[in-house]
């Protein structure tokens, strides 16, 4: 077993606010419980939930870290008592409770992926949230299928970057909204099929006139607000909204009519506070089916910037900034 230290540095929330609330700090080194690993991190990835918790406005779940992070990548340096599909020295990457932003971290075995060969930390560490969430909401609750139409809004964020890749590795057709000219040209680089610069182009416009009014069979929103009404325009009869997020607000008005009149399933999640046991189930079908295009090259993070573990109020900055394409990562 190696020798580890007695205490870490951690970024933590000293109080709800803005991103200088986000202190570094020394903590004692956490120990694995059952089934579960510490992990030297080697990169972490930022998200918006990260940017939520420290606003106030994302409650810890019961029994997780407080300090904020939800995904990492690093070596396996301790196994918790019944620990049995790693090993001490393992690479590997994993959705996290929490704790994240840290030198060193708490992780549950069944939510933990091997790193693939030819993947950075960093890239490692920019998956799990993402590749986690869009499984779950695009594959598993929405139910896409290979030949549908998938709208995407937000295309260039790490979601969307996510997104896109997988939908037209699964054979679907990929639509996207983003803010800017560079960001559209990012998500068609990506293999988006179109790209609308909601700023200049009404999507709901455009949706119609891609698919040829027939609109998208299933959406994946994280913006609400106004988007709501119009992702009723825009989707196909029989469609599917997914809704992640609410980056505009949870309320607007709508005719909640079309649900009807189009047969419309309207549904949503977060994963932050599922149990473990729904993590291991998911992280094991991500492993089946997504793991072996990652490890041959087909499908890759996109990462947008990284910056030093210390400078945790910088990266929120830069998300809080919207001047992004692709995930934030953290590197002790």
């Amino acid at each position: 077993m190696p020798n580890l230290p007695a205490t870490m540095t951690a970024i933590a929330i000293s109080e709800p606010g803005g991103p200088d609330v986000l202190k570094a700090v020394e903590m004692p080194m956490p120990e694995p419980g059952p089934g579960q690993l510490l992990l030297k991190v080697a990169a972490a990835g930022v998200n918006r939930p990260d940017v939520l918790q420290r606003q106030g406005r994302y409650p810890v779940p019961v029994g997780a870290s407080p300090l904020p992070g939800l995904e990492a990548a690093g070596e396996v340096v301790t196994l918790g008592p019944g620990s049995m599909r790693f090993k001490i020295g393992d690479q590997v990457t994993a959705l996290l409770n929490g704790g994240g932003y840290a030198h060193y971290a708490i992780v549950e075995e069944g939510a933990a992926l091997p790193i693939p060969a030819g993947l950075s930390p960093q890239q490692a560490a920019a998956m799990p949230e993402t590749f986690f969430t869009v499984w779950h909401n695009v594959f598993q609750r929405g139910g896409l299928k290979a030949g549908e139409t998938l709208l995407v809004h937000g295309g260039s964020s790490g979601i969307g970057t996510t997104a896109i890749q997988l939908g037209k590795a699964f054979g679907a057709k990929v639509l996207v909204t983003a803010g800017s000219a560079t960001k559209c040209e990012a998500c068609r680089e990506l293999g988006a099929d179109h790209a609308i610069n909601y700023k200049t182009e009404d999507f709901v416009t455009a949706i119609a006139r891609l698919t040829g009014g027939k609109g998208a069979n299933l959406i994946l929103d994280m913006v609400g607000g106004p988007y709501m009404a119009r992702n009723l325009d825009s989707a196909s009869v029989d469609g599917r909204i997914v809704q992640i997020a609410f980056l505009e607000g949870a309320e607007t008005p709508m005719n909640v009519a079309k649900l009807m009149m189009k047969r419309l399933t309207w549904t949503g999640s977060t994963l932050r506070p599922r149990t473990n046991e729904f993590k291991a189930l998911l992280r094991a079908e991500i492993e089946e089916k997504v793991w072996p295009r990652v490890a041959a090259g087909n499908i890759r993070p996109v990462i947008g910037k990284a910056f030093a573990l210390r400078d945790a109020a910088a990266a929120h900055r830069h998300m809080e900034s919207g001047d992004l394409i692709g995930k934030i990562v953290l590197v002790p």
